[in-house]
């Protein structure tokens, strides 16, 4: 497999975000916002409007997160930042603060369909860490599927894979589902 280097997603690495998430803006017009928005405001602007709130979030000089390229080409995504980043989490029954800890979490994954399943979250999923060090993190937060039974369709495993997590030496901390655990990395 060729080198895959790592990048925060910056203003100049715009144009290679939109190539990666193409159309469709990942999934479903996503563009990476559902954490980050109130339920009715993300539906609302679902598409176009996730595409100018994530791109006016980047041009302010927020790193919403890390871009995985092979050969000079975006291949993958991860979605990172201080929890109070991303509102959901704190609205969640299942995700909700285990205690009073200052976080980071990492909250999504996309990688491009021909890139699935060699490494390449596993990779994010590392550089996250090194970056949010980098940042003042002490502790990372994440909030990985866990398979049960047959595998999981890839549109429904967006936060990672447990057992990717458990490989970089995050351990779980509380589960409030069955499929859900919450899990975390300190340092």
């Amino acid at each position: 497999m060729p080198e895959i280097s790592i990048h925060p997603l910056t203003p100049d690495r715009w144009d290679d975000f939109v190539s990666l998430f193409g159309k469709r803006g990942a999934c479903g017009g996503c563009w990476c916002m559902f954490w980050r928005l109130k339920h009715s405001e993300y539906e609302r602007q679902r598409g176009d409007g996730n595409q100018q709130a994530m791109h006016f979030l980047v041009a302010t000089g927020a790193v919403p997160g890390l871009l995985a390229y092979m050969d000079g080409q975006p291949i993958g995504w991860c979605s990172l930042g201080p929890r109070e980043s991303f509102p959901v989490l704190e609205r969640s029954r299942i995700l909700k603060r285990v205690d009073d800890q200052p976080v980071w979490s990492v909250v999504c994954f996309f990688i491009a369909k021909i890139q699935r399943r060699q490494g390449v979250t596993l990779k994010l999923l590392h550089a996250s860490l090194e970056y949010a060090y980098a940042h003042g993190a002490r502790i990372m937060e994440g909030y990985p599927v866990e398979v049960i039974g047959r595998a999981k369709p890839d549109v429904f495993v967006y936060t990672g894979l447990a057992s990717t997590f458990q490989k970089v030496g995050f351990v779980e901390v509380a589960r409030r589902s069955e499929t859900r655990p919450i899990m975390r990395y300190t340092w």
